[in-house]
C-alpha cells in the first residue's frame, strides 16, 4: 500500500508539482504517518506544510497564465520529478522504504507529467479552451492528493 501511495503521489506531482509535497507535509505534520526518525523529518515540521501550501496555491494561479511554460520543458519536468521524488520518499520513509519510495515517486512523476500533458491537451481540445481543462486538472490533483494521504493514514 505504501509503494502504491508513493507512486500515485508521484503522478500528482506530475500534474501539479507543489500539490504533492504540500499534501504529504500536511499528513506528516498532522501525525498521519511518522517520518520523525528519517532524513525527511523536516516534512513534519510545523511550518513545512504552510510553505508548500503557499507554493501550491501560487502554482495553481500561475498555471492558468498563458506565459507559463510547458510542463515538458527541462526545468518544469525536472521540478516535477524532484517534488515527486520528495513526496514519494516521504511516504516511503513512513513505511521504512525511503529510497524505494523515492524511485517509485519519480516514476509516477514522469508518468503524471507526460500523461497529464496529453490528457489536458485532449480536454482543452474538447472544451475548445485551456482554462476548463486546467481547472479539471487542478481538481483532480488536489482531490487525488488528499485522497492518497487520507488512505495511507
Amino acid at each position: 500500500m505504501i509503494l502504491l501511495a508513493a507512486f500515485l503521489i508521484g503522478i500528482i506531482a506530475g500534474l501539479r508539482a507543489m500539490t504533492a509535497p504540500a499534501a504529504v507535509a500536511w499528513a506528516a505534520s498532522l501525525g498521519w504517518f511518522n517520518v520523525s526518525q528519517s532524513a525527511l523529518a523536516f516534512m513534519g515540521y510545523r511550518w513545512t506544510p504552510w510553505i508548500f501550501t503557499l507554493l501550491a496555491l501560487a502554482e495553481l494561479v500561475t498555471d492558468q497564465l498563458p506565459s507559463t511554460p510547458s510542463r515538458k520543458v527541462p526545468m518544469q519536468f525536472g521540478g516535477r520529478i524532484a517534488t515527486g521524488a520528495l513526496a514519494g520518499a516521504t511516504i516511503g520513509a513512513a513505511g521504512g522504504m525511503l529510497l524505494v519510495g523515492l524511485v517509485v515517486g519519480v516514476i509516477g512523476a514522469v508518468i503524471g507529467t507526460l500523461g497529464g500533458a496529453a490528457t489536458r491537451a485532449r480536454l482543452a481540445a474538447a472544451f475548445e479552451r485551456d482554462l476548463p481543462a486546467a481547472l479539471v486538472e487542478d481538481i483532480a490533483a488536489v482531490g487525488g492528493a488528499l485522497l492518497i494521504v487520507a488512505v495511507i493514514r
